[in-house]
This record gives C-alpha cells, structure tokens and sequence, in this order.
C-alpha cells in the first residue's frame, strides 16, 4: 500500500504535526506564567482553579514533543526501519549544532533580560548572576548531567532531545550493523523506559527516562507505515498493551497521554490527515515559531512580570493584564527569534546534501511532577 509519507518530501510541512506543536508551546507558556510569580499570584484569586491548573498540570504537554519528535526522527533516520546513513556521527554533529546555536544566542538574551528584570523586582524566580562555566556547560548540553544551575526555565529539554536522537541513532546503527531488525532494539529500550528507568525520577536528567515516549513516537511512524494488513494491526495492538501494562503496573499521565499522542500521529498518518489537516494559517505558523517561543518565553515573560511588579497597578486585574501581555510578548519574541536568528544560523547544521530535518522541538514543560520547573 503506497502511503502519503511513500510520496512526501522531506522537506514538506506536516500541518498535523504543527498543530500539535503550537497548541503544546502555547500551554507551556501559560504554565511559565502560571507558575513563576509575582504577576499569577495577583491573578490567581480571580481564577484559582485555571491559575492552578496551567501551574500544575500544563507542562505534561512536554510529552506531545516527545512523541512527535519520535515520530519525524524514525521517519528522517530510517523510514523503513533501516539507518539510512552511513555516518550517524555525522548526523549527531547537525543535529547538535542546528539545536545548540540557536540556544546559546537564546541564552545570552536570557542572561540580558534575567538583568533588566533585576533592575526592576527582587524575586525567587530570578536565576542567580551566570558564570562563564555556567554558559559553556550550557551551550555545550551537559549542565543538566553535571548539576549546573539554570540559566533559564527549559533548557534541560535541549539537551534531553539530543541524547534521545543520539540514543535512537545509536540503536538504529547497531541494528544495521548487526543484521537484526532495529525496530526490536528500540522496542526493547521502550520496554526498559517504560517499566523501569521513567518509574525513578533520578534518571530523569538522562534519555532513558523519557526513551518511553520518545520511543512510542517512532514505533507510531514505523506501525502506520506498515502494508495495510493482520500483522500491523497486531503491532500495534501489542503497543498499546505494553504501554497500559506498564500503567497498571505505575499509573504516570505523562505515559497515557504520551500514547494518546501516537496513536493520534498513527491514525493522521494511515488516514493521510497528517499531511492535509488542519488548514490554519495561525497554526501552522505557530508550530513554526515554537522552538523560537520556547527559548525565550522564559526570560521575555520575567521582563514584563519585573515592569508590571515595578510600574503598574498592585491589583488583581491590571496584574492580570500583564499576563496576558507577557503572553503575547513571548510569541512576538519567538517569532523575533525565528526569523531573525534562528533560521540563519539553521544552515550552518545542514549538510550540502539533504540533511536530517530539525526534529519536534519542545517547547519548555515538566514531564513529571517530580521534574524540577527550572533546573
């Protein structure tokens, strides 16, 4: 059976998969400004249950990024479960440099904000002063791995992505080079996730924590992929049962919603709405813009919260205000960053040839209760 993703370049926009990544950046930023005060203090009297909410629960739409981000690498890498390249460091050392650019530029703009809000408000939510080590462990991936502070809410994700595509990377390698059937191995690393590494929050600064979702967004592409038929049905009916067992063995939201995701990605994908819906102009430019939003809704949001503590009104409604504009500032300095920096520096971790394409970037969440806001 030819399916759409058999016809499609690579290169083409997947309407699907940007609705989900703007509707996923837009509650990570309103947890952000449900979670770090002083402005949602003001606001939650006014609405205690939705204030309580985005602060809570909102930043388990970390998993949609996973999942999708599982998703398009099994489709870059090896559409048909095969390693299409045979130089995986080569494709490790694009996707580390198309991410980290653009958020070491993200991280000095964070740093100037994180002053020009101190200017203005004393508060916990203020990363302390940076230090050199600071910055190089960030632009480097490995502050998360060796304990360094925060320069900014999020920015353990950056890293996370790129340990998962070099673990999926890794696997798919392995399997070309052995003769097996790489899938397995990445079934086999979903399994470890699922039912052991995602149940202890002390690996949750490294791949195998999260391999559980990232991992069911490839075996999604893989199983929608498959030739119409018993056997890919029974796939993906064996997926589902893996991924409730591990459920009922240690319920996590994170991991249900995680499934829903690429269940969703699966049934776009056989039903061809991957490709063709939703028609939204706003959508689709949102998902575009949505790494740019994650980067800097952190440090833009603390700027505005500074001006309004310094400025405005202390009221419920006219900090109420601010949040609304703090909303739609970060949007404006995502689509700032995209444009202006972002793509420019994306051609410097393309290769002459057809490259791998920048993977679901999410977009700042926590995917547990027990993962920290802001590292």
């Amino acid at each position: 059976m030819s399916t759409p993703m058999s016809r499609a370049p690579a290169v083409e926009r997947l309407p699907f998969i940007d609705a989900l990544k703007a509707v996923g950046s837009q509650f990570i930023v309103l947890h952000h400004l449900a979670f770090y005060g002083p402005m949602s203090d003001w606001t939650y009297p006014l609405a205690p249950g939705l204030v309580g909410w985005f602060s809570q629960h909102a930043r388990m739409a970390v998993q949609i990024f996973l999942v999708v981000a599982g998703f398009l690498a099994a489709r870059s890498l090896a559409p048909d479960g095969v390693l299409r390249s045979e130089r995986p460091l080569t494709l490790l050392w694009q996707r580390f440099v198309r991410v980290s650019l653009p958020l070491t530029a993200a991280l000095l703009l964070a740093m100037v904000c994180t002053e020009i809000a101190r200017v203005w408000m004393t508060h916990d939510s203020l990363p302390a002063p940076p230090t050199l080590w600071q910055f190089v462990a960030h632009a480097l991936l490995i502050h998360s791995l060796l304990g360094v502070d925060s320069l900014s809410a999020g920015v353990w994700y950056v890293a996370i992505d790129v340990q998962l595509f070099a673990l999926l990377l890794g696997l798919l390698w392995l399997g070309r080079r052995l003769g097996w059937v790489a899938p397995l191995l990445v079934v086999a690393v979903v399994l470890a996730s699922l039912f052991h590494f995602n149940r202890d929050s002390g690996w949750d600064n490294w791949a195998l924590y999260f391999f559980g979702a990232y991992g069911l967004g490839a075996l999604a592409f893989w199983l929608s992929r498959a030739q119409a038929g018993r056997s890919a049905a029974v796939w993906l009916a064996a997926m589902v049962l893996i991924t409730l067992l591990s459920l009922a063995l240690d319920w996590r939201t994170r991991i249900a919603l995680a499934l829903g995701v690429a269940l969703a990605l699966a049934w776009a994908h056989r039903s061809g709405w991957l490709f063709t819906w939703p028609r939204s102009r706003a959508l689709a430019y949102l998902g575009r813009i949505s790494y740019g939003v994650f980067l800097l809704n952190f440090p833009v949001a603390l700027v505005v919260n500074a001006w309004f503590t310094r400025y405005a009104s202390p009221d419920a409604w006219t900090q109420t205000l601010g949040v609304l504009v703090a909303w739609l500032a970060c949007n404006l300095a995502g689509a700032a960053f995209h444009h202006g920096v972002e793509q420019r520096l994306a051609g410097l971790g393309r290769a002459r040839r057809p490259a791998v394409p920048l993977q679901a970037m999410a977009p700042d969440a926590e995917a547990t209760g027990s993962q920290r806001s802001r590292k």
